[in-house]
């Protein structure tokens, strides 16, 4: 396979990593260098950083390019790093992608802008992802997050902006209707799975793998996914998405970034508490995650 090929390198799973914050809230640049020295042994493709679990929108500019900065710097020889974009305004997504490109990330993640939403129509973003790919520096990847964000990536605009040079992908995070984009699965452009929770549907519907919070704390076990799916173990892999499921649902399903930062807290990594105004697991919170975690076979 062609290493430079945007199916090589999406091919497989993504952590979209967290950020690790110190008591004080600043940065942990020590602690997320350690988790990816943890996560360069556990066959992970690569990293999305500054995505929804990376609290992109709670971190300064200074920190999103510091963060990345990190990444590029830590991963290991061959992954693959997906630099997230979410502005309202496309004169700062455009002056993030040339830095992201600059500091040596691969992709571009583009959220739609959805402050304005009422005038964020189909037309107009069509407009603005197009725009967007003619000048980036970076190919782009559409994401569509509606826990996150209030506009999403219709099938219309999805088909409309598969075939246009400089976007390659799409990452879909929304609970259901991943069915609805794997149609669009060519070479050129890959629907990539935004949850553990349809990570086998998405892979035995041609894509070529995903980006789940879940890889954050157990990113052998969604590797292992990858794996027997794609060599056509049905059996297995069923069995281990139904193990993926129980665990994503009990983890973030419920709690978020804050459980996945706990979840990895409990398996070893750096995780911490999130920013504010998000809050952190309370005691009883953490115990019967833990309790969640062990009845699936994970020791915490």
């Amino acid at each position: 396979m062609n290493p430079s090929d945007p199916a090589t390198r999406l091919s497989g799973i993504f952590a979209p990593i967290t950020t690790p914050f110190l008591p004080d809230e600043s940065l942990d640049v020590a602690g997320l260098e350690a988790n990816l020295q943890h996560y360069a042994a556990t066959g992970l493709r690569g990293y999305l950083a500054l995505g929804s679990n990376g609290e992109n929108r709670s971190l300064t500019e200074a920190e999103r390019l510091r963060v990345l900065e990190t990444v590029v710097g830590a991963k290991a020889d061959g992954q693959t790093v997906i630099a997230g974009a979410m502005y309202a305004a496309q004169r700062d997504t455009e002056r993030f992608l040339e830095a992201a490109a600059a500091a040596g990330a691969d992709f571009g993640l583009v959220l739609p802008p959805d402050y304005y939403r009422k005038q964020m129509t189909d037309e107009v973003l069509l407009g603005y992802f197009h725009s967007l790919a003619e000048r980036s520096p970076l190919p782009l990847l559409l994401y569509h997050a509606p826990p996150f964000c209030a506009v999403g990536i219709s099938p219309w605009l999805a088909g409309e902006l598969a075939d246009l040079p400089g976007v390659v992908g799409l990452k879909w995070s929304a609970s259901t209707g991943i069915e609805t984009m794997l149609p669009l699965e060519r070479p050129g452009f890959h629907v990539l799975a935004g949850s553990a929770n349809f990570l086998l549907e998405a892979i035995e519907g041609g894509s070529p793998g995903g980006t789940v919070s879940l890889a954050n704390y157990l990113p052998e076990l969604a590797v292992d996914l990858h794996r027997e799916a794609a060599a056509g173990r049905v059996e297995e892999a069923t069995r281990l998405q139904d193990r993926i499921g129980r665990i994503n649902r009990a983890v973030s399903g419920i709690h978020g970034v804050a459980g996945v930062k706990a979840a990895m807290d409990l398996l070893g990594l750096v995780g911490g508490t999130p920013r504010r105004p998000l809050r952190p697991l309370d005691p009883g919170e953490r115990d019967e995650l833990r309790q969640a975690l062990e009845s699936e076979g994970v020791q915490a």
